[in-house]
């Protein structure tokens, strides 16, 4: 079973061809960078966490405490799911906007509501600690002088140590908005 929220077109590869949009379908969301070797190692880490919790499970089911097993199986489907979220996590553009997937919300913002997207040098989170450190952010201004947000960081799980990768998805962003901003 492919999990469509880990694939990424070909077109955000190093060696994709130099067409802007190069989808068909721009209704479709869609992430412009691949999920960081971070993100990917924690969700991982969470997925081996469950399946010892899954193996628990079997052992206090076999022992005949069904109350136990359950409160294991929703222990390790919990897991499951928060691994799974981890990897949603990030950036996604179609044609009606950008859409920023956070671990517990998500906030959609439409093109037209976008007045500039720009990469600026600020204070960020390093990996989403408390911690910050000097680095690059792809911020969204809102039209009307709104507020301005950081839609990520190049110290964020899925670009710390790919400064290139975090060039390329804050160039496809400014693309996409540049394209269906008017």
């Amino acid at each position: 079973m492919p999990l469509q929220f880990l694939t990424v077109d070909r077109a955000f590869d190093a060696d994709a061809a130099d067409v802007a949009l190069p989808f068909d379908d721009h209704d479709r969301w869609r992430r412009p960078y691949r999920p960081g070797p971070w993100r990917v190692a924690a969700a991982a880490t969470l997925l081996l966490l469950a399946s010892f919790v899954l193996l628990a499970t079997v052992i206090i089911a076999a022992a005949g405490e069904l109350t136990g097993a359950a409160v294991c199986a929703g222990l390790a489907a919990a897991v499951i799911l928060s691994a799974l979220r981890l990897l949603r996590v990030g950036a996604w553009v179609s044609r009606h906007g950008v859409r920023r997937i956070g671990f517990f919300s998500t906030s959609t913002l439409a093109w037209n509501k976008v007045s500039e997207v720009r990469t600026v040098q600020q204070p960020v989170r390093w990996l989403g600690l408390p911690r910050t450190v000097q680095g690059q952010a792809l911020v969204l201004v809102r039209e009307g002088g709104g507020s301005s947000r950081a839609l990520f960081t190049d110290r964020s799980a899925d670009f710390l140590s790919r400064t290139e990768a975090f060039d390329r998805a804050a160039d496809s962003i400014e693309v996409w908005a540049d394209e269906y901003r008017h």
